[in-house]
């Protein structure tokens, strides 16, 4: 049975109607509060098809006021410059060896890692163990650089990935309750622009069939997708 917070809330969220997205997040932010720093997303129901290797969405964005979170950064990287780069970038965990032999062991107590092409060579190996988390660095998504500095902290500062799951939702936390309403629609903005972008070329149709705004213990706000998904 869904608590008297919840029933709140829903009654404050009109059924019949898609908010734009700055009304969106107005309805949002109205809610009763749980009792602690709730994470906002944006939830998207794509008109693709994720079986199809031609039609997966996947990326990551800059959020311009960051996730709210702290991030935990581990990169693979073999002793030399970039190894030292990463550390100097604030990374967590920095290694080659050790950490493929720990997360081998089952060991993935961080949020995002990044490799060295160097380094894939091997990291590919914990394909079973990083994979379904979430975890494996991906080219596409600026987690294999030689730039490692560069990744830290932009993942730090607030870059999140984002990825197609197999029923074709793509799910984007775009910061806290904490932020302001105009903090929340800036990332909330810059979510929609990069899923647009992210736009696979085998697509056809209507790429964006529906779009809701949530936080942690919150009910999903419908967003009126009319607007952008005539940009897509």
């Amino acid at each position: 049975m869904a608590s008297k917070r919840y029933r709140k809330a829903l009654e404050l969220v009109d059924p019949q109607k898609a908010y734009p997205l700055r009304d969106a997040v107005g309805v949002l932010v109205k809610f009763p509060k749980a009792k602690f720093n709730e994470t906002i997303e944006l939830a998207f129901r794509l008109g693709v098809d994720p079986k199809q290797s031609d039609q997966m969405v996947r990326g990551t964005v800059a959020l311009p006021h960051g996730s709210g979170k702290v991030v935990r950064v581990l990169v693979f990287a073999k002793p030399g410059p970039a190894a030292e780069a990463a550390r100097g970038a604030g990374a967590e965990y920095v290694g080659f060896d050790d950490l493929i032999k720990k997360c081998n062991e089952g060991w993935v107590d961080f949020d995002i890692a990044v490799a060295t092409p160097e380094a894939m060579a091997e990291v590919r190996k914990l394909g079973k163990v990083l994979g379904p988390r979430g975890l494996m660095p991906n080219p596409k998504t600026g987690t294999v650089t030689e730039d490692t500095a560069k990744a830290v902290k932009e993942f730090k500062a607030g870059r999140v990935e984002f990825k197609i799951d197999k029923a074709a939702n793509v799910h984007v936390p775009v910061g806290k309750l904490s932020f302001t309403p105009e903090q929340i629609l800036e990332n909330a903005r810059s979510v929609v622009e990069a899923v647009l972008k992210a736009k696979p070329s085998g697509a056809r149709g209507i790429y964006v069939l529906s779009c809701a705004l949530s936080a942690t213990m919150s009910p999903p706000v419908p967003v009126d997708t009319k607007d952008f998904t005539a940009a897509a």
